[in-house]
């Protein structure tokens, strides 16, 4: 049969149209298959939070945080998302259940929830770092980092990065610790035999080796300045302490997509992307109180993210999970000692990091009162925990103060005692919190001119005269960048721990009345 040409090439046309339809829909079909969708949980700083913490600073929460609760609201985000992963930036040591049990609780906890990777941090160094890569052994995920080493070699101390995959996406992952995290914030008795070094040129070393293989690059940090130990720091800007060490990091290292930062406890409510590089920079407040959640799009190791923010812990809202709720309570039944009443408080106890707090005024009492001492001295970095109202254990009294620490007397004249207290209104690590001292200064000031009077049971300070200090080693060695005690006069070390005297003084008093404040008083906030 004849066919025109006008049909032959409608025919030709259309076939050529339909192949080109079929190719641009196997190219996009292509493209959709190497597009996926992934969901990065992430923590920071937990610090063997263990029960729920009373959110007095938020109108819609009663209680907040608490590991089961934690656990329970991972698992519920996990069944939701087609491709998950769950990473902690470190400080997951501390506390009584923590010590009691030498940090073999934390690895069990982390192990049970299902964490993918961790990074060290500098609490997981309390036991010492022989203890450490003892019971890590426990963990069923990598404990990560590339910069610590065994002192003069080039032997690192942990595993230095891992690649996890999971359905077809693999990230890399690298752990780190700041070097003032390291320095300054780890007794160096637990890190003898041990330095950290530089970890710009480790970490970039790493990524070049590794970028090829990996859809994703992610940094578990442990850096910027040290957390301001207060409970409602989401709710004060005064204290939180930002987070430029991760930010720095996030312009100069090349290839690294994601940064998971702690130590800070800067929580950050959205990431933030660098505009030089694209890293995403992300961190909680700490404490369990909050999940941080990530989502993005990956194609062709091009990164969108989608969404990302800090998920509350709202106790409100979920049950316990049975498995990390049975592992705490078998610590508690194997420590009976922990659970002993000791005596009750009238009223709740908070702590404050850059003000004087009522807790402290506490703490700074029991020291003054046991050791005789003409001031008690307690840094506020030092207090872990809030105190509640009601009946005291021993347990909750450790939580508050968990370090294994001795108890020292230091003698100091009287202007090196002025100079204490003006160092203290710097900031740099908080505010000391005092007994039998009285001041009166003025936080707008410059550095060096703020404090204006102070008053030693009542009596101006008199600069040629010697006075006691009772407080912990830690501070008497110099920490916190207190010369002044390392420089002074040692009168006594007690055999007994800080935290000794401390469940002393409740189990003989039985009955403890918080004190007031009013003992540090800011001019500038009338």
């Amino acid at each position: 049969m004849y066919k025109s040409k006008f049909y032959l090439f409608s025919k030709y046309w259309v076939a050529r149209g339909f192949l080109i339809f079929l190719a641009l829909t196997f190219i996009t079909l292509q493209s959709t298959a190497q597009e996926k969708n992934i969901t990065i949980l992430y923590t920071n700083d937990i610090e063997s939070v263990y029960e729920p913490i009373e959110a007095f600073w938020n109108n819609d929460i009663d209680y907040i945080g608490g590991l089961p609760y934690l656990a329970t609201l991972i698992h519920q985000i996990q069944k939701k998302e087609e491709i998950s992963f769950l990473f902690d930036a470190g400080d997951i040591f501390t506390g009584a259940l923590s010590e009691a049990t030498k940090g073999k609780l934390p690895f069990d906890i982390y192990s049970s929830i299902g964490y993918d990777a961790i990074a060290l941090g500098n609490h997981e160094f309390e036991y010492g770092w022989e203890n450490l890569l003892h019971v890590k052994q426990r963990a069923s995920f990598p404990v990560l980092n590339c910069n610590i080493f065994y002192e003069n070699t080039d032997i690192h101390l942990c595993q230095s990065y891992t690649i996890v995959e999971k359905k077809g996406v693999r990230i890399g992952l690298i752990g780190l610790m700041g070097l003032e995290a390291f320095k300054n914030t780890m007794n160096p008795l637990h890190r003898i035999g041990l330095e950290a070094r530089d970890p710009y040129p480790i970490v970039q070393n790493i990524v070049n080796d590794i970028r090829e293989e990996v859809d994703l690059v992610v940094l578990l940090t442990h850096q910027n300045l040290s957390a301001p130990m207060q409970t409602d720091k989401e709710a004060d800007p005064e204290v939180q302490r930002g987070f430029d060490e991760d930010y720095e990091m996030a312009g100069r290292l090349k290839g690294v997509d994601v940064i998971i930062g702690g130590h800070s406890d800067n929580g950050l409510w959205e990431p933030v992307k660098h505009p030089k590089t694209g890293t995403i920079v992300c961190l909680t407040f700490g404490q369990g109180k909050y999940l941080g959640y990530l989502n993005l799009n990956i194609n062709k190791k091009e990164i969108t993210c989608n969404e990302g923010k800090l998920i509350p812990v709202d106790v409100s809202t979920l049950k316990s999970d049975i498995e990390v709720n049975k592992l705490v309570q078998e610590v508690r039944v194997q420590n009976p000692e922990l659970i002993e009443i000791l005596g009750s408080v009238d009223n709740a106890g908070y702590r404050k990091y850059y003000r004087e707090s009522t807790l402290g005024n506490l703490l700074a009492d029991m020291l003054k009162e046991s050791s005789k001492a003409d001031i008690g001295l307690i840094n506020s970095g030092s207090i872990r925990a809030d105190l509640n109202k009601g009946d005291i254990t021993i347990e909750e009294l450790i939580n508050v103060y968990p370090f294994v620490d001795e108890f020292h007397v230091v003698e100091i004249n009287g202007k090196s005692l002025k100079e204490l207290l003006e160092y203290s209104c710097e900031l740099t690590y908080g505010f000391v919190q005092l007994s039998g001292i009285t001041i009166k200064y003025n936080s707008k000031n410059a550095k060096g001119h703020r404090l204006i009077s102070a008053k030693v049971n009542g009596k101006p300070i008199n600069d040629s005269m010697n006075y006691t200090i009772a407080s912990s080693s830690f501070l008497a060695n110099g920490g916190d960048g207190f010369a002044m005690l390392k420089e002074g006069n040692p009168i006594s070390i007690s055999e007994y721990d800080m935290i000794d005297y401390f469940i002393n003084n409740v189990r003989n008093k039985k009955h403890v009345k918080m004190p007031m404040l009013g003992r540090q008083i800011d001019v500038s906030r009338k």
